[in-house]
């Protein structure tokens, strides 16, 4: 049976000590980026907690501007759209105005002038036809006459140009409209020029001064 000898011994001792020393080289170099990737992280992470702090703030700013942008922008729309509705209203009042007078032309024309003859009916249907096509479209505009005869005069819609004695009516009450007034919609378009009831010893009043200064 063979034995060893001292220098096989010592041969294979040394290798098992450099087989060992070999792995554990190897498993410090595997476990070495493990380390250095988790240190890595870290500082990441930590680098990572500024910026991200920014982040929030520059979202939060913008947010805010974009707000006050949308408010501004609601505000200037519905302001745009206000003054055109206005600018409309104004222009339409100012134009129906202007027609008014054509109106009264042709009610002073019909109240007045009374066809004696066949050619002279023909003309006043004519122009009656003419007046009751006016009176048509501006009612479509929105204007309606005032009806104020009997009513209590009102300086928010009647102009007083005259004024009556009577025992007959109420001081104030309207007698009698002497140029029409119209509304357009629920506004006043023109004021109504009315005569209205005074009390009764107006007149005696009057009639005493006169006499006096008469006499005087």
């Amino acid at each position: 049976m063979n034995s060893d000898s001292p220098d096989q011994i010592n041969s294979n001792a040394s290798g098992s000590e450099a087989t060992e020393q070999a792995t554990s080289v190897n498993a410090a170099d595997t476990q070495m980026p493990n380390q250095d990737y988790g240190t890595a992280t870290t500082e990441a992470t930590i680098n990572d907690g500024p910026a991200s702090g920014q982040t929030a703030q520059q979202i939060e700013l913008l947010s805010n501007q974009y707000m006050r942008i949308a408010a501004d922008f609601e505000n200037y729309r519905k302001r745009t759209a206000k003054e055109k509705e206005d600018l409309d209203a104004q222009v339409k009042r100012n134009t129906i105005t202007e027609l008014l007078p054509v109106v009264d032309n042709f009610e002073r024309a019909r109240a007045h002038l009374k066809p004696q003859t066949d050619g002279e009916m023909t003309i006043h249907k004519s122009y009656q036809g003419v007046y009751k096509q006016l009176v048509d479209c501006l009612k479509r505009l929105g204007v309606s006459p005032m009806r104020p005869e009997g009513q209590p005069f009102d300086p928010n819609l009647h102009e007083a140009v005259m004024r009556e004695p009577t025992d007959e009516h109420p001081e104030g009450t309207v007698l009698e409209e002497l140029v029409r007034g119209y509304f357009l919609g629920d506004r006043v378009l023109r004021h109504a020029m009315v005569k209205v009831a005074a009390p009764a010893s107006d007149s005696t009043l009057a009639s005493e001064d006169n006499q006096s200064t008469a006499s005087s």
